[in-house]
């Protein structure tokens, strides 16, 4: 089965630490073989600060979970967590 990262954010309210964190997000996700999976249409019906979902896939769980444990992507987590707030889960599952 697959892993996926499902995140839950805030609006972006500090583009530079998003742009950065975009920068340091490449090489990570393509050591892990991580694809992004923008869901096409979201309806927010019981939510208190969640503008955006993005959900991230990978080959496997050990790969999501891996890829979360990997001292670069902490370190490029501290300007996704200063670019808005998120809430983030890890699961095993395969969404299609």
């Amino acid at each position: 089965m697959k892993g996926y990262w499902i995140i839950f954010g805030s609006d972006v309210t500090d583009t530079e630490a998003q742009q950065e964190y975009g920068r340091l997000w490449a090489p990570i996700a393509e050591k892990y073989s991580a694809r992004l999976k923008a869901p096409n249409a979201q309806t927010f019906i019981e939510t208190r600060d969640t503008r955006r979902v993005v959900i991230v896939e990978f080959p496997s769980y050990a790969q999501a979970k891996a890829c979360y444990d990997d001292p670069a992507y902490q370190q490029a987590m501290v300007l996704a967590l200063r670019a808005s707030s998120r809430e983030m889960i890890i699961i095993e599952a395969d969404l299609g």
